[in-house]
């Protein structure tokens, strides 16, 4: 029998079987993994304090790009969204602000594959101190296969 110490817990690797989108992140914060979609196209995980991580891919059926993603979203009308937030690299984009009362961190990587890679973190502003360090070291950890 094993015994398992969240002293020395190790991160987590998700792979999508779907999409190959790939997320590592620390699962002794992201315990509650949550049924996957029908469509199989991603995976929740959420935290006993409120956060949330999603790991997703979709087809890019639009031919989106890195600034075109983020100049749309940067001009939602969305009731209670604001991007704060956004940094554009070749094949990847970065948008953080708030949804829904909450702060989000977002990263998508743009395959030339014709999929859109995303992993997702939201958290309460009152854990502003907890996750800002975490999600840009999760957020560089998303791959495709």
């Amino acid at each position: 029998m094993l015994a398992a110490s969240s002293a020395i817990a190790a991160p987590s690797t998700y792979v999508n079987e779907r999409f190959g989108t790939v997320c590592t992140f620390p699962d002794e914060i992201f315990t509650d993994r949550q049924p996957e979609p029908e469509n199989g196209d991603g995976q929740v995980w959420l935290s006993a304090d409120g956060a949330s991580l999603t790991c997703s891919g979709i087809l890019n059926v639009d031919d989106d790009t890195p600034k075109g993603f983020v100049a749309d979203e940067k001009a939602s009308k969305e009731p209670g969204y604001t991007v704060t937030y956004s940094k554009i690299g070749k094949g990847w984009a970065v948008l953080s602000g708030m949804k829904g009362g909450k702060i989000f961190y977002e990263r998508r990587l743009f395959g030339r594959d014709g999929v859109i890679r995303t992993v997702w973190i939201d958290y309460p502003p009152a854990l502003k101190s907890k996750y800002d360090p975490l999600v840009g070291a999760i957020a560089g950890n998303l791959k495709g296969q």
